[in-house]
């Protein structure tokens, strides 16, 4: 009876360490790790462009203004160049001029676009300036001319004679000298006496037209201050003449 019951505890033990070695060698489960959160993706950017006024004549000043959200560069075209996420900035466009700006970030890149118009400033027409008197002259008195060795007013000079008669009624302050002059033929004393002649003869046409003779002197230079010193019918012919010097 002894016996039986320690072949049970012997039996019981092999069978309990028989357990223990069969739990040893189950194979453990193991645990599956935890799921990521998936990471958002960077926010795009935005831009906005405006320009105060839109419409400007050439020379004014324009101001531009922007702003923006997710951006970490900014450029503005045209001349601008790179700008803060948010500012404004002036600008003087010559002509007109649509204005971009650029945003770009981590989550893309956006632009927006403002248009400038210019219009030609206004241009005022400086009023001409008048000629002076002195000008007035040299425009309308014009030398009378003669031919070789005679003082009779020719028919070139009574039209030069007349313009000039014309110009000293229109200005009556102003006053002559008439100068005659001669070519470099004959003598000293002959061409003084010439050079006289034709001086006068100018003069009394200009009475004959009206012109008062308190307003007209006469001297003669006879062939002393040629006008043209080539010794030629041409430039003789230019010596020959009755100049005209205003002396108010």
């Amino acid at each position: 009876m002894q016996l039986d019951h320690s072949r049970k505890l012997a039996l019981f033990a092999v069978l309990i360490a028989f357990l223990a070695v069969l739990g040893g060698c189950k194979k453990k489960v193991e645990t599956p790790p935890p799921a990521q959160t998936p990471t958002p993706a960077p926010a795009p950017p935005t831009v906005t462009l405006n320009a105060s006024p839109t419409s400007v004549q050439a020379g004014d000043t324009v101001t531009l203004s922007w702003s923006s959200t997710n951006a970490t560069d900014l450029d503005i075209e045209p001349g601008v160049g790179k700008v803060a996420p948010d500012g404004r900035t002036p600008v003087q466009p010559s002509d007109s001029t649509t204005y971009t700006i650029t945003a770009t970030g981590p989550g893309g890149s956006a632009n927006s676009s403002v248009r400038v118009t210019v219009t030609p400033a206004a241009v005022t027409e400086q009023p001409k300036a008048q000629p002076g008197l002195a000008e007035l002259f040299e425009q309308n008195v014009k030398d009378a001319f003669f031919d070789f060795n005679k003082a009779d007013i020719r028919d070139d000079a009574r039209s030069a004679l007349t313009r000039t008669a014309e110009f000293l009624r229109s200005y009556p302050q102003v006053k002559v000298t008439i100068e005659g002059h001669c070519d470099e033929r004959g003598s000293t004393e002959y061409n003084l006496g010439l050079g006289q002649r034709r001086a006068e003869a100018a003069k009394n046409y200009l009475i004959s037209l009206g012109i008062s003779a308190s307003r007209m002197e006469t001297v003669s230079w006879g062939k002393e201050h040629p006008f043209c010193t080539e010794h030629t019918e041409d430039c003789w012919q230019q010596n020959r003449r009755a100049h005209f010097l205003m002396t108010r």
